[in-house]
């Protein structure tokens, strides 16, 4: 019969799997988000950018 390792490893080792998974996911979201705001204030100031002042 094989050797086992200890319960508690591999619940120690889940649980770093789920944690960092759980921490990329917060990490992809949050930029994503943070992404989203900064086009969106881009955008804003191309709209207002819109009005040409030309000097002839």
């Amino acid at each position: 019969m094989p050797q086992m390792a200890p319960l508690w490893w591999e619940i120690l080792f889940l649980m770093f799997i789920f944690s960092y998974l759980t921490m990329n996911i917060l990490i992809y979201f949050n930029n994503k988000k943070e992404n989203i705001n900064q086009t969106n204030k881009n955008m804003n100031n191309m709209k207002n950018n819109k009005i040409m002042n030309w000097k002839w």
